[in-house]
């Protein structure tokens, strides 16, 4: 038994942020029913290539889409029309939660809030992630992560000095705000079992990433320092923290205590750079940083980056620099059930990264991600909906 097994999440979500915070949801147990416009074609990230599964329906094959949405159910409804809410209503009836990733107008339009769904469930949680919030000047501004990253101050903290400014390689706010749902969904459960009483939950993407810019910002506020982009992805204070080169490629040193740097120098056969008073203390290193980098350069180009981090033997802490196929690769990676295997009927099985959560023996059983509308009969018959008029929703457009 899962942690949320027997909690069911209704989701009108699309792309990333809302669907890796449910997904978060699944992976504790919890049903989540992705209700999906039939008439646009459901969750944008159906589409998103550029790959796909040659042997799934259209609908499906979107290894992207895959990737955020396994073991979810898929209903269509359109919302904008009020037989459609009618079905809405009745859904909530026996939910947990309603949750969304919708432009921080819309929810109040299509009745999204708990001010609106409170008298069919006043127990219900409604969980909102938008890209400014639900009030204010950018209520009814669209937005995505990159310009979160970008206003934020992200793009400014990335990359080496004398470049462009650069984003994450990755959709990190998307995923920040997936988490931090999840995190406030599970939390407002909690109090909605303990009062009776349930509440809207709201995140949005631009205060995500203005909150995990963390001691940078703190650092600014407060002293004054307004951080840049420093050479080798060093760290702002520590040294050795940074990228050195190997004799084939580079090593990430991180020298975060004061005690790692003297086991580097034993370990490197160095132990001279230890008792160096131009070397003793994280503040004398950092004033001779670039000195220092030339030394240890020099130092580990002598080997490659796996003999040194066998040389180092988890001693130091340290980590080679991989691009994603070598990470996908990493031994460490595939031989300790991090990479899980969905089984396909008549095809391919699909490879899917296993979730950061352990429960013990407790592990959800894999499922590919639904058609567009898979489910929407069956969860209509469920709540008392017979075929004829399942077809007459049909014929109507409602679903």
């Amino acid at each position: 038994m899962l942690p949320l097994n027997g909690v069911r999440i209704l989701a009108v979500e699309q792309y990333g942020a809302g669907p890796i915070g449910t997904q978060y949801l699944v992976d504790m147990g919890a049903e989540v029913i992705k209700i999906e416009n039939p008439r646009d074609g459901g969750d944008i990230s159906r589409s998103v290539g550029p790959f796909f599964l040659d042997d799934m329906p259209e609908c499906s094959a979107s290894i992207f889409y895959q990737g955020l949405n396994h073991n979810k159910k898929s209903m269509t409804i359109d919302l904008t029309q009020d037989r459609g809410r009618q079905i809405l209503h009745r859904l909530v009836e026996n939910a947990d939660a309603i949750v969304g990733n919708l432009r921080g107008d819309v929810p109040e339009k299509l009745g999204l809030t708990y001010d609106h769904l409170k008298a069919f469930n006043p127990k219900l949680v409604c969980g909102h992630i938008s890209a400014y919030g639900r009030t204010g000047e950018r209520a009814g501004w669209p937005g995505y992560d990159y310009m979160m990253q970008a206003e934020a101050g992200f793009f400014s903290l990335t990359g080496e000095p004398d470049t462009p400014p650069t984003r994450f390689g990755l959709s990190i706010v998307d995923f920040m705000s997936g988490l931090a749902l999840a995190c406030a969904t599970v939390a407002a459960l909690l109090e909605a079992r303990q009062t009776g009483r349930g509440r809207d939950v709201d995140i949005n993407l631009f205060d995500v990433a203005l909150y995990n810019l963390n001691y940078i910002a703190h650092w600014q506020l407060n002293s004054g320092h307004n951080q840049q982009r420093l050479p080798r992805s060093a760290h702002a204070s520590l040294t050795p923290c940074q990228l050195y080169r190997t004799k084939d490629g580079w090593i990430y040193v991180m020298c975060n205590k004061e005690k790692f740097w003297r086991i580097l120098c034993e370990k490197i056969g160095r132990s001279d750079l230890a008792d160096d008073p131009r070397y003793e203390t994280f503040s004398k290193r950092y004033d001779v940083r670039d000195e220092l980098t030339a030394v240890l350069d020099d130092v580990f180009s002598q080997k490659t980056t796996f003999e040194w981090i066998s040389v180092f033997d988890g001693k130091v802490p340290v980590a080679p620099v991989y691009d994603v196929r070598q990470a996908m690769e990493n031994p460490f990676v595939t031989e300790s059930g991090r990479i899980r295997t969905i089984a396909r009927d008549g095809g391919r099985d699909f490879k899917i990264l296993g979730s950061p959560m352990n429960f013990g023996a407790d592990r959800l059983d894999l499922k590919m991600s639904p058609a567009l509308g898979e489910h929407t009969s069956s969860l209509l018959r469920d709540i008392g909906f017979d075929e004829n008029a399942i077809r007459d929703l049909e014929l109507s457009g409602v679903i």
